[in-house]
């Protein structure tokens, strides 16, 4: 990886330039399998920062038996799993965790991972969404197969996840799952019975099912996940946590076509590059997702 070099901006962050943050062998793996693990994606420094806050969270979430807080959209921010309680918290989302907390605005602004973001989809980078996904011990909750690019239609489809490890994931405590080059086939309708399920239909999800790899490693390492990518995550069979801080970018070309699901006061902050006021447009079809009314879509795959 090429040096990087800091740069102080006017509300004194520091953002990393880096040139080559990534192989071209890592490069063309990203673009064959749409996805692509990092090692070393985080700092020991910003690990412990944002396992700290969230630390926090987890303790304020004993005091709670619903969810709670509020985003911009006045949606609570804190989603608490079915079963939750003081003794056995199970908080398992946090909505625009860069909103309330300066350990993870500073992560979701430099990174390593970033920069590879950067190299893939940039030179002009603007931060999307973010969330904390999180299960807790024992935790039920599993992840449907779906797409993300279902949830958020943009004019073109240059958007990366990028899932940063809290924790040690293991094939135990319910990694993400991915299907290799699914990003290249069909985008499935997520809608069901007139229901938007936020998941691919059964026939589907049982194929997908054999073909999954788990994507694992130690905490501080990272997932950089293209938009269309077939994936899914199951429940935490484990006596240990596993918790994602997902930060989302996309091309400064790609417009979103939708409203934000997640909403942020960062939203469109242009975090590598310079804002260029072009527009890119790629053809897809695809019915318009809905916005879920609770705090999170868990609630839409619940019904699925």
């Amino acid at each position: 990886m090429a040096p990087a070099t800091s740069i102080a901006i006017a509300d004194t962050k520091l953002y990393s330039l880096a040139m080559d943050a990534l192989s071209q062998e890592q490069v063309d793996a990203y673009w064959e399998n749409g996805f692509l693990v990092l090692t070393d994606a985080l700092t020991a420094d910003q690990l412990h920062a944002l396992n700290a806050d969230f630390d926090i969270w987890i303790e304020e979430s004993t005091n709670e038996v619903a969810a709670y807080g509020q985003t911009l959209d006045g949606r609570p921010r804190f989603d608490l799993e079915p079963g939750h309680s003081a003794e056995h918290p199970a908080l398992r989302r946090v909505t625009s965790p860069v909103d309330i907390s300066s350990a993870y605005l500073e992560v979701m602004r430099n990174s390593r991972a970033l920069d590879a973001v950067a190299q893939l989809i940039g030179p002009n980078v603007e931060f999307n969404n973010s969330k904390v996904n999180s299960k807790q011990p024992g935790a039920a909750t599993e992840v449907k197969y779906h797409q993300d690019f279902l949830f958020q239609p943009h004019s073109n489809e240059d958007l990366i996840a990028v899932l940063f490890f809290l924790d040690d994931v293991t094939l135990e405590n319910g990694p993400l799952e991915v299907v290799p080059g699914s990003h290249r086939g069909p985008m499935y309708d997520h809608w069901h019975k007139g229901v938007f399920t936020g998941t691919v239909a059964d026939d589907i999800a049982k194929d997908a099912a054999t073909k999954s790899l788990p994507c694992t490693g130690p905490a501080g390492t990272a997932c950089l996940m293209h938009t269309r990518l077939l994936h899914a995550s199951a429940p935490n069979r484990s006596t240990r946590p596993r918790t994602l801080f997902i930060a989302e970018y996309r091309a400064e070309d790609s417009i979103s076509l939708s409203p934000q699901s997640l909403p942020s006061i960062y939203d469109g902050e242009v975090v590598r590059g310079e804002r260029t006021g072009r527009i890119r447009t790629t053809p897809f079809e695809m019915f318009e997702p809905e916005i879920p009314k609770g705090a999170s879509f868990f609630e839409q795959q619940a019904v699925s």
